[in-house]
């Protein structure tokens, strides 16, 4: 087994990390009492991503994100700099067990979707400026199966889009493509698409709210396979293309369960992209044989440590998972990370700066055991 020269690496990791305490305030003074400008707040941010840059490298990754610092929502921030597109923001709703849940936004489909402008050039580049030699700085965004998913039909203007087959498809894939070609002019080479819709699809009362919605969830994730490859015909030459499946990651909780069987064939065997990151920290994922439809030349990124809990886990664990993988899918062809973010909204999981230190080295201790 070799280490890897292009990502995904051997030890990956999804992208976002817990905000400092300072840069929360400062996003406080910024947004709710409008004590500091823009400027100011981009200063605050500057400085917080030049030390989680730092991080990452000293904990040995080679990708390297801003940690999302400058979002509030991993979705949401991105969606709605897309011209057609509007957004609620999401509501917190307490749950009977004293739990918090984020309700989905509301995202809708106003008019034609289109790309208006660099959407994250300027924070790209900043992150490039802040990385050492031969490290890899990689953006994430939110997959464009959300323009769809979250209202189905109803969600996407009729006046806009008569029939969605292929005029929706297209556009919104037009404006991705010219994001990705904006980002490859910037200097990046890997991007990872954040996706919860296909997860959600593994759900039975996920795929229930789907057939409410007038869509068949078992037809849903084949329109996807077609959609994203839409996207992935329009990316650069030479840029990784990645996608990230998430069931929920706010405030350690969780919003969907169940095996990736559902989505397995479109996923991994029709979807042209390099590499996928599914997760795999718990009994909710399911078993391994999902991967048998796995092509050569693809990668997964086994998401085998939790970002939700603070207890480690135990190395010879994850080498036994990665041996259980390895039964349905090469060895070769798989990497390690944790099973997402650990900050996918501004708030962040349950879980100690220390702690998620320590998850990151294990991840990048057991890599080298195991490939090398």
């Amino acid at each position: 087994m070799t280490a890897r020269t292009t990502p995904p690496f051997r030890a990956d990791h999804v992208g976002s990390f817990l905000r400092p305490a300072y840069l929360l305030e400062a996003r406080e003074q910024f947004f709710q009492k409008k004590d500091i400008t823009a400027e100011q707040l981009r200063a605050v941010e500057d400085k917080a991503i030049t030390e989680i840059v730092r991080f990452q490298q000293d904990v040995g990754l080679q990708s390297i994100t801003d940690g999302e610092f400058r979002r509030t929502y991993f979705h949401i921030d991105f969606l709605e700099q897309l011209g057609g597109v509007k957004t609620d923001i999401p509501v917190t709703v307490k749950k009977p067990d004293g739990t918090e849940e984020l309700a989905p936004p509301v995202i809708r489909v106003i008019d034609k979707v289109r790309h208006v402008k660099d959407i994250q050039k300027a924070d790209f580049e900043y992150l490039k400026s802040q990385i050492a030699a031969g490290m890899t700085p990689k953006v994430t965004i939110p997959s464009p199966t959300m323009l769809h998913f979250r209202g189905g039909r109803a969600g996407i203007s009729r006046e806009a889009y008569p029939e969605l087959e292929p005029a929706f498809y297209d556009d919104v894939a037009q404006a991705y493509g010219e994001e990705l070609q904006s980002l490859y002019d910037a200097g990046c080479r890997y991007v990872q698409m954040d996706d919860t819709n296909l997860a959600y699809l593994c759900d039975e009362k996920m795929r229930e709210a789907a057939r409410q919605r007038g869509d068949d969830p078992n037809e849903l994730p084949h329109r996807y396979a077609k959609f994203i490859n839409k996207v992935v015909a329009r990316k650069p030459a030479g840029m990784t293309l990645a996608m990230h499946l998430c069931r929920g990651n706010f405030k350690s909780t969780h919003a969907a369960a169940g095996n990736y069987e559902p989505v397995a064939e479109a996923l991994l065997a029709e979807m042209n992209l390099d590499a996928f990151f599914l997760e795999y920290d718990d009994d909710r994922s399911g078993d391994f044989r999902p991967l048998r439809f796995l092509p050569k030349g693809k990668i997964v990124v086994l998401g085998l440590v939790t970002t939700k809990f603070g207890q480690l886990e135990k190395k010879d664990d994850l080498k036994r998972r990665i041996d259980e993988a390895a039964k349905y899918a090469p060895l070769d062809q798989l990497c390690l990370s944790p099973q997402c973010g650990f900050s996918s909204t501004v708030h962040g999981n349950n879980i100690a700066v220390e702690d998620q230190r320590r998850k990151l080295a294990l991840v990048v201790e057991t890599a080298k055991e195991v490939w090398g």
